[in-house]
């Protein structure tokens, strides 16, 4: 493991690794902890997740991944120059684990104060009219998507939406005028028909991304190979523990067709190389010039894109 690489390990994944949860969890991409270097009563240890740096304000300290495993391995009377803190990376996360973060600057952050207080399927018109709007029809999206009432718990108001449920119970929300989701935010994980045969793993960005690739590959059946929807770039690292060491011979990436999903592509890139006999499809050429899987999708319907 390099620096760059050990610099890519989210810090919260490495309080996590050692027991640390976070205290206090605003909106956005700040996490706020007891401090691990010293005894506090009131969460001063700053972690912001999308630059991926921490600052302890009850001392002034602050820095990258490194750093912190330096700090960490000091305080617990180890060596903490910056081989010994790569050893350390490495020990606890392995080589092939270290998937480069990649942000997408519009994407709003899961809002911990919606609550879903009921699940159905999908009979609202003005959502099943949301869906032909986005080429995707009613049958297809009835296995895949529920809706969903939420409430805001701050507000007490509450609102409808089409729902898309994650590993750890948190969902995706869409309607034609909301975009957004409840925590936990993390993977959704489909598999193929042909699962078992281990063949090829594909990775999407949203829903409606996976659904459109589907409709157009597949006549709105699964693919014959295992899918997991990231539900957000954030989520890439937690996409790639699903494959280690799992004998899949092809991963295929649907990424966007701009800056994050570029980033993207070249992250998971980079991460399969890691892995033995696994070879990377970047899908993007069958949907260029067009942004994404769904754009390109609707096109072809002659919907407006």
């Amino acid at each position: 493991m390099n620096i760059e690489q050990a610099k890519a390990i989210p810090i919260s994944e490495i309080l996590d690794k050692l027991n640390f949860k976070p205290a206090k969890r605003p909106s956005g991409p700040d996490l706020y902890y007891l401090s691990p270097f010293r005894n506090e009563k009131t969460a001063s240890f700053h972690v912001n997740t999308n630059k991926n740096v921490w600052y302890d304000h009850g001392t002034g300290e602050g820095g990258d991944a490194i750093t912190f495993i330096q700090k960490w391995m000091a305080s617990t009377g180890e060596d903490g120059n910056v081989p010994d803190a790569l050893r350390w990376a490495r020990k606890m996360f392995g080589y092939a684990a270290v998937v480069p973060r990649v942000v997408d600057q519009d994407e709003r952050p899961a809002e911990p104060k919606l609550k879903i207080i009921n699940k159905r399927k999908i009979t609202r018109p003005a959502l099943v009219e949301y869906l032909d709007s986005r080429g995707i029809p009613i049958k297809i999206a009835d296995e895949y998507l529920q809706q969903v009432d939420v409430e805001n718990k701050d507000t007490g108001k509450k609102f409808f939406a089409i729902g898309f449920k994650n590993e750890k119970g948190g969902f995706e929300l869409r309607n034609r005028n909301y975009k957004g989701s409840t925590k936990p935010k993390y993977i959704t994980y489909i598999r193929g028909t042909e699962s078992w045969k281990r063949d090829g793993i594909h990775f999407f960005e949203g829903w409606t991304d996976y659904l459109s690739a589907i409709i157009q590959q597949q006549n709105g059946q699964k693919f014959p190979d295992d899918t997991i929807v990231l539900n957000s770039l954030s989520n890439l690292a937690k996409g790639s523990d699903y494959i280690k060491g799992f004998g899949y011979r092809t991963a295929y990436t649907w990424m966007d067709n701009d800056e994050p999903g570029r980033k993207a592509t070249a992250a998971l890139g980079e991460f399969f190389a890691t892995q033995n006999t696994l070879l990377h499809k970047p899908m993007n050429a069958l949907y260029a010039p067009y942004k994404d899987v769904n754009a390109w999708h609707m096109v072809k319907l002659g919907l407006a894109a």
